[in-house]
C-alpha cells in the first residue's frame, strides 16, 4: 500500500489536516491498495458516563482550546468558549489572567457562580464564602474545557452556574519525550512564552510546563507580568492503580488602570484615571491523586488537594469624579489604601462509579464524599505609601483599619443512578447532602480612644439537602431529547457576614440563597457535518441577600439603620441554542474539498425580580419617614436579552481561517435599572455592543510539528465596555480592549 491518509475532518473549532503517510509496505505480499480517507467529529458533548462522572440528562460543552482559532495567549475567553450560548464575558482585563464569565443571567464576577475546578479539584479562594476564582491556567496547557450547566450541583456542588472544570494536559503515551514551545507577540508590547515537556517512560508518564506574559496593556497605566509553572507525574503501580501528584503555581502583577465617568469614556475611552494600583495574587495549588479499576464495573477515584494563596491591592480607591493628583500643599500624592488576604485551604474528594445490574440491564451508580476545609485571612484599608509602584508597606501606625479571620467547613455526599429504563430512555435520580459551617471574627475601624471595634462573633451551621432529576431519550443513535430539575443554593458570602460601617446591622438569621434549575433540550449531530443543542431553561433564585433601611428597635424617632437581610427573588428564563454545519460536505460526499464551517451559539432570556423591596429615607431629624416601594419586574443586572456569537471558518490542508462576530444586547448594571449615570458612573446602563474578530492558524511540518498562529481582535476597533465597577478595580466604567493584533510560533519536537 503505497499509503494511508488519515484525515480528521472536525467542524468549526477544528482543524483538518492531521495527515501521517506510512512506509511503503513489502508488495509481494500484500495487493497494492487506493489511498483511504477517514473522517470523524471531535466529541462537544460528553458521554453519559465520564470517569467518574455522570452527564447524562443535563446541558454539557466540552471545548478543547488546541482546536479553535482564538488568541490562547491572553485567554479570549470571548473567542475561545464561543460555543457556549449565553456566556456573558467582563471584558476589562487585557492580561488574560482574570476571567469573569457567567451563563444563565447569573454574575461574571470572576466566574464566582460556577463551581470552578482545574482537574477535578478546587481552585478558587474558598469554594463557599469567597468563591472568586483569581488563578486561571493558561489555555495554551488546557486539554479540554468542560462545562455542565445548573444540573451538575449534585455531583460538583450546590452552585447555580453548574460546574467548570480546566483539564490540563498529560505527556504523550507514545514518547518518551515530547517538547513544546510557543512564543506569541502582539500589540501593546505583549510576548507570552509557553514552554513544555511530557512524555511517558515506563509506567511513568509527566507532563510540566512554565509559561511566562507581559504587556503594557491597551490603556496607560495598565501593564502586566504573569508567570505560570505547572507540573504533573502519574504512576501506573499496576495496570489498575494509577497514583498522581501535581502542582500548579501563579505569580503576577497586575496594574490597574481605574475606572472612567461616561464623559471621560466618550472623551477617550483609552484614558486612565490611576496610574498608582496594583493587584498581586500568587497562587500555589498542590494534589495528589488515585485512580483505581477496581474491577471490570468499579472505578474509584480519590483527589486531595490544597491551596495557599494570597490576593494583595495597593492602590488610591477615592471614588470618581475624584483625580489621583499631587497636593499642592503637600507635593505629594495621596497614602494609598492596602488590602491583603490569605487563604490556606484543605480538601479531599472520592468518587466512586459502580456498574449494577437488575430488571436485565446495566445502570451506573456515581457516588462520592467530600470533606474541606478553608481559612481566610483578611485584613482592609490599610494606609499605604504614597509612591506608585507596587508596594504593600504600611505607614502610620502599621495596623489595618479592618481585620477579620474566616473559616468554613464543609462535608458532603452525594449519589446519583443512571437507570437505563429500555433501549433508548435512561433517568437519573440524584442526591446531595452538605454540611456547611462558617466562622467570621474580627474588627471593624478603631472608636475614638482607639480601641477597636469588635463585631460579635458570626457562626452558623446548616444541613442541606439537594435533589434532583433527569432523563435523556435517544430519538436516534445520533440525538437525544434530555431534561432535568435540580434543587441548588448560594451560601452565605464572607462579605455578607460583615458590615460595611459599625452602625450597620447583619440579620442573625441571615440564610443562603436557594432556587432551583430546570431544563429540557435537544442535541446531537446529523451524519459528519451538522451538530447543535437546542434548549429551553427556568432557573428559580430565592432569598438574594440585599440591604434594606430599618428603624432602630427600641431606638428613638427617627433613628435608622442599614439591615443586611434575605429580600429578594429572581425568576430568569430562555432559549439556548447552539449549531455548528460544514456547509461543502454537506453539499457533496467528497471529503477531500476544503472546509467552510459555519456555526452560531445564540442565547434569548428573560431576567426579572420578582421581589425586591428597597427603602429611601425623607425629612431629617425626628421627622425622618423610610419609603418603601418595590423593584418587582425590573430586569437583572449583566443579563443581556440577546447573545449571539457566530463564525465561518475557511480550512484545507494545514491552513485554517476563523472570522468570528459576536452581538450582546444591553445590561443595566443596578436592580434599579438605572438609565442615566450618575457622575460616579457605577450605575447605569451598559450599552448593546458588537465585535469582530480574524484569527488564523497553519500547520507545517511533518506531524504539523510547526505552527504558526495570529490574528486581530476587534478587527474594526469597537470602544464598548461590559462593566461598570462599584469599586476596586474601578470604581467606574471599565473599558474593553479595542483593536488589538498577535502573531506567534509553536514547535513541538
Amino acid at each position: 500500500m503505497a499509503g494511508l491518509l488519515t484525515s480528521f475532518a472536525f467542524s468549526i473549532i477544528s482543524q483538518p489536516g492531521l495527515a501521517q503517510r506510512l512506509p511503503a509496505p513489502d508488495t509481494t505480499h500484500h495487493q497494492k491498495l487506493s489511498e483511504v480517507t477517514v473522517t470523524g467529529t471531535a466529541p462537544h458533548f460528553a458521554a453519559p458516563v465520564e470517569g467518574t462522572t455522570l452527564t447524562a440528562g443535563r446541558r454539557n460543552e466540552l471545548i478543547r482550546p488546541r482546536d479553535v482559532n482564538a488568541n490562547l495567549a491572553q485567554n479570549n475567553v470571548r473567542q475561545v468558549l464561543a460555543r457556549v450560548p449565553g456566556l456573558m464575558v467582563w471584558e476589562n482585563d487585557g492580561s488574560g489572567q482574570q476571567i469573569n464569565i457567567a451563563t444563565r443571567g447569573l454574575s461574571p464576577n470572576r466566574s464566582w457562580e460556577f463551581n470552578t475546578r482545574q482537574n477535578g479539584y478546587d481552585m478558587s479562594a474558598d469554594a463557599f464564602g469567597y468563591p472568586e476564582a483569581y488563578y486561571n491556567p493558561p489555555m495554551e496547557a488546557v486539554e479540554r474545557i468542560q462545562l455542565l450547566r445548573g444540573g451538575a450541583g449534585l455531583q460538583f456542588g450546590p452552585q447555580f452556574g453548574g460546574l467548570l472544570n480546566y483539564e490540563l494536559k498529560r505527556g504523550p503515551q507514545d514518547k518518551k519525550v515530547e517538547v513544546e514551545t510557543s512564543n506569541t507577540a502582539g500589540s501593546n508590547g505583549l510576548f507570552n512564552s509557553y514552554n513544555a515537556v511530557g512524555g511517558t517512560v515506563g509506567k511513568v508518564n509527566y507532563y510540566a510546563y512554565y509559561r511566562h506574559r507581559q504587556g503594557d496593556g491597551w490603556r496607560p497605566s495598565n501593564q502586566f507580568t504573569v508567570d505560570d509553572v505547572h507540573a504533573n507525574v502519574h504512576v501506573a503501580l499496576t495496570k489498575r492503580l494509577t497514583l498522581g501528584a501535581e502542582v500548579s503555581y501563579l505569580t503576577d502583577k497586575l496594574q490597574q488602570p481605574g475606572g472612567l465617568t461616561d464623559a471621560q469614556f466618550a472623551q477617550d475611552s483609552r484614558q486612565s484615571t490611576r496610574a498608582r494600583n496594583w493587584l498581586s495574587t500568587p497562587w500555589l495549588i498542590p494534589a495528589l491523586t488515585l485512580d483505581y479499576q477496581a474491577g471490570e464495573r468499579t472505578r474509584l477515584s480519590v483527589k486531595t488537594f490544597g491551596l495557599v494563596a494570597s490576593r494583595n491591592s495597593v492602590g488610591f480607591v477615592a471614588g470618581l469624579p475624584a483625580p489621583d493628583t499631587v497636593n499642592r500643599r503637600t507635593r505629594q500624592f495621596a497614602a494609598r489604601q492596602v488590602d491583603r488576604d490569605d487563604y490556606r485551604n484543605l480538601g479531599a474528594e472520592l468518587r466512586l462509579t459502580q456498574e449494577v445490574r437488575f430488571l436485565g440491564r446495566t445502570h451506573t451508580l456515581a457516588s462520592g464524599l467530600r470533606a474541606y476545609r478553608a481559612t481566610t485571612s483578611r485584613r482592609q484599608r490599610g494606609t499605604g505609601t504614597t509612591g506608585s509602584d507596587f508596594d504593600l508597606t504600611l505607614t502610620g501606625n502599621g495596623r489595618f483599619t479592618n481585620e477579620f479571620d474566616f473559616t468554613t467547613t464543609n462535608a458532603a455526599a452525594f449519589a446519583e443512578l443512571l437507570l437505563r429504563a429500555g433501549a433508548r430512555l435512561s433517568v437519573t435520580p440524584g442526591l446531595r447532602y452538605d454540611y456547611l459551617r462558617n466562622t467570621g471574627s474580627g474588627y471593624l475601624g478603631r472608636a475614638a480612644d482607639g480601641t477597636e471595634n469588635r463585631l460579635a462573633d458570626q457562626a452558623s451551621r446548616r444541613n442541606v439537602l439537594l435533589y434532583g432529576l433527569g432523563t435523556e431519550f435517544q430519538l436516534s443513535p445520533t440525538t437525544n431529547l434530555y431534561a432535568n430539575y435540580s434543587r441548588a443554593f448560594r451560601p452565605v458570602l464572607f462579605g455578607d457576614l460583615v458590615p460595611p460601617a459599625t452602625s450597620d446591622v447583619i440579620d442573625p438569621d441571615l440564610q443562603d440563597a436557594r432556587g432551583y434549575t430546570a431544563e429540557v433540550g435537544y442535541r446531537g449531530s446529523f451524519r459528519t457535518w451538522l451538530r447543535f443543542d437546542v434548549g429551553y431553561f427556568f432557573l428559580n433564585y430565592e432569598d438574594r441577600i440585599g440591604i434594606i433601611r430599618r428603624p432602630v428597635p427600641g431606638g428613638t424617632t427617627g433613628q435608622t439603620q442599614q439591615f443586611r437581610t434575605n429580600l429578594g427573588r429572581t425568576q430568569t428564563h430562555g432559549l439556548e441554542a447552539y449549531a455548528e454545519l460544514d456547509l461543502l460536505h454537506s453539499l457533496t460526499s467528497n471529503v477531500n474539498l476544503p472546509h467552510l464551517d459555519l456555526f452560531a451559539a445564540l442565547s434569548l432570556l428573560d431576567a426579572r425580580y420578582g421581589n425586591l423591596p428597597v427603602t429611601t429615607l425623607t425629612g431629617t431629624g425626628t421627622s425622618t419617614q423610610i419609603v418603601e416601594t418595590n423593584l418587582k419586574g425590573n430586569y437583572v443586572e449583566n443579563a443581556p436579552r440577546q447573545t449571539l456569537r457566530t463564525g465561518l471558518t475557511f480550512a484545507h490542508k494545514g491552513l485554517s481561517v476563523t472570522g468570528q462576530f459576536s452581538h450582546v444586547a444591553k445590561v443595566y448594571a443596578d436592580a434599579s435599572n438605572t438609565e442615566t449615570a450618575p457622575a460616579t458612573a457605577q450605575t447605569g446602563v451598559i450599552p448593546a455592543y458588537q465585535v469582530t474578530d480574524l484569527s488564523a492558524t497553519w500547520k507545517l511540518g511533518r506531524d504539523s510539528r510547526y505552527r504558526l498562529s495570529g490574528g486581530v481582535n476587534n478587527v474594526f476597533d469597537a470602544r464598548y465596555f461590559t462593566r461598570r465597577s462599584g469599586g476596586y478595580p474601578g470604581p467606574g466604567i471599565l473599558p474593553a480592549d479595542g483593536r488589538t493584533w498577535f502573531a506567534g510560533l509553536s514547535l513541538t519536537l
